[in-house]
Order: C-alpha cells, then structure tokens, then sequence
C-alpha cells in the first residue's frame, strides 16, 4: 500500500507545536512594550521557519505553522469575527484535570453584540508566510469550527439584547461568515484545512451535556446542528480543498476536561459529516474504543488515529501502535486509516508537560510506524 497524496497523509499530526524559549520571551517583551510588532513578527517568522524544517526533517507531508502567532488555538480565530467581542466583566472557566489533580482554564467570556460577519481573511497572512516557508511539505491551516463559537458563548444566543430574535438567525449568520473565510482562503491558496472541534467530542460526556442543558440548550441534539452547520459551511467547497476536523476532550498543559468514547456522536457525526477525514483522540482508556468507527462510510473518508500521546514525553512502544491500528482494521479498513499524535503539543502558548526533543521523537515515531505500516 503506496503514501497517500492527498490529505489525510498516512503519517500526519494536528498543529500546533511547542514554543521555542526565544518565542516565549519575543512574546513577553512585546507585552511589555520592550519591543514593537515588528520585532515579533521577526521572532515569529524565524521560529516558524524552523517548525517548518522540524515538520519537513522528520518526513511529515503536511506542515503548520505550530500555530507560534496565537496564544490559543481558538480564541484568536474567534475574535476575530465581525460581531464577537470578549467580556472583561467575566470569564468562562474550564475544569480540566490530569493523573495529579484538577486545574482550570479561565477565558474571557464571547459577547455577541451585533450580528456575525466577515470583514478580513483570518489567518490569511499567517498562511502566505507559511506557505512562504515549506518546500517538501503540503501547508496546513488549522481554524477552530464554527461550533467553538457557539460552544464558548457560555450562553445561548438568543437573549435579552441579543442581536438575534431566534435561534436560525444565528446559525445562518454563522455558517455564512465561515463559508466566506472558507472560499477566501482558498482564494489565499489553502488546499489543506483542518477544523479543530473540541466540542463534538465533548457531547460525548454526559457532564458536558448537563452543563449545556443547563444553559438552556437542546443539549441532547447540539451535534446534530453541529455537523449541519459544518456541512452548510463546505457546501460546494472546491474539489481540490481538503477538509479534515480533529476531535479532542481538551488539550491544556497536558490535561483534559472531557472523558467518554465517541459513542453519543459517532453515527450523526462519522455518518454524516462531509469532510474528507477526521483527527481522533485515541492514546488512552478515556477516549473509550474503536467500534463509534463503525459508521465511517466506506470510501475515500479517512480516520487519522491519535495514538500517540501529546501530554507525556514518555515514548509509545512501536508494535504496540501496530496491534492498535490492527485493532481499527475491525471497523475501518486500512487503507482509510492514518496516524498521528492525539492533539497538539500547544494547544495554548503554555504547552504541553514535555520537551522539544521528545516533541520530534513523537512526530519521528508517527512517520517511522506509518511507514512500517503503509509502505
């Protein structure tokens, strides 16, 4: 069995990357007003290139920027959409743990003050200079769904001094804004784009689910309005333009916030979902086991497999990966399976509980398995 040569590739991975110290600090002094915009997009752009020789020097076929211009891997996004504004009177707070406890992540809250648009291209420029930097390898963009702006509301949007009067206001606004940023940046030269979706995997948690009923939401039903707003968002995309969406139980310095296999979703989301493949968390007991697959049409969809662990630096055994892909033959075929990490390394600018060189040593292990593996 040959490398694939379209997106999915056989040895892939989510996006983002370890901040190298010298980012950190660029950031830190740009914050402190001890250096301008320029001389941080300087920093930037060099670590990029390095990211970019990392992803290319192991053999990757798809490379990202390490999302090294963002501070979250959503939130960024967000903001940035005409009517999305953050609230400095409250923050949403996220309950994440890990083997050594609990600890939270605090954002501030999304308002929606007017109705949602698009007046720029996002990420538009962060592509061109990635796109500036690869040879070998396919430039990847990675943007949250447009699930994760309604997920992160905290609210449900429609309310008092909401700009919308009912619920299909906002989910057509929504999917227009997105299929707009689609077609430009493919305009910009995307052809591989990756729509990170943490709550399509959240739903599977029935602490999720209360949380969300709690706020007036049809709790049990979200995804299903999910995946119709993603497919109104890719409706009649470009052949060419590959789309895949990773789905994971929350990634921040090696912890999670939501346990569960993808069961409650799997068959509205594997079954129905439009896209040409999807980034599953699988590195251990809580992402639960390979049988939701089994409503993965057969065809050219593509299941990308996390089974390498972005929280630990400690390394996966090869054959043990092997006998787990084995393992996913039993719902999947293999050749509409691929590898890859489980999440980011990044998720936030924080990272992950590990170093640089474990990072690459879990991306060289992804290729060398994947070789074993595919050919």
């Amino acid at each position: 069995m040959s490398a694939r040569t379209s997106a999915p590739f056989r040895a892939d991975h989510v996006g983002s990357l370890l901040r190298p110290p010298a980012l950190k600090q660029a950031r830190d002094d740009h914050a402190a007003g001890r250096i301008d915009a320029d001389a941080l997009r300087a920093a930037e752009d060099e670590a990029i290139r390095d990211a970019v020789a990392l992803q290319e020097g192991v053999g990757l076929q798809a490379a990202t920027d390490g999302e090294f211009r963002r501070t979250s891997w959503h939130m960024d996004f967000l903001y940035q959409l005409d009517g999305v504004t953050s609230s400095k009177d409250s923050s949403v707070e996220v309950a994440f743990r890990n083997s050594s406890g609990d600890l939270t992540f605090a954002a501030m809250s999304l308002v929606i003050d007017q109705r949602i648009g698009l007046s720029k291209t996002i990420f538009g420029d962060a592509f061109t200079t990635l796109a500036s930097f690869t040879s070998s390898a396919v430039p990847k963009l990675t943007i949250p769904s447009p699930s994760m702006l309604h997920y992160r509301l905290g609210g449900a949007p429609v309310h008092e001094g909401s700009p919308y009067s009912e619920p299909d206001e906002f989910w057509a606004d929504l999917a227009a804004a997105y299929r707009q940023e689609v077609s430009r940046l493919y305009e910009t030269g995307v052809r591989y784009l990756q729509l990170d979706d943490t709550s399509l995997a959240y739903l599977n948690d029935p602490a999720q689910r209360e949380s969300m009923a709690a706020r007036g939401e049809d709790a049990d039903h979200m995804h299903e309005r999910y995946v119709a707003t993603i497919n109104e968002v890719l409706r009649d995309r470009p052949d060419d333009l590959r789309v895949t969406t990773h789905m994971c139980r929350g990634n921040y310095r090696s912890s999670w916030a939501a346990e569960g296999g993808y069961d409650y979703v799997a068959e509205t989301v594997f079954g129905g979902l439009e896209i040409d493949g999807f980034f599953c968390e699988y590195d251990d007991a809580r992402s639960g086991d390979f049988s939701p697959l089994r409503f993965v049409p057969r065809g050219d969809q593509q299941v990308v497999l996390g089974l390498v662990t972005t929280k630990t630096g400690e390394l996966e055994d090869p054959d043990t990966l092997k006998r787990r892909i084995e393992e996913a033959t039993k719902y999947v075929p293999l050749e509409q399976l691929c590898l890859s990490p489980q999440c980011g390394f990044s998720s936030t600018v924080e990272g992950n509980d590990l170093t640089a060189d474990q990072q690459r040593a879990k991306l060289d292990l992804v290729v060398s398995v994947a070789q074993d593996v595919w050919g």
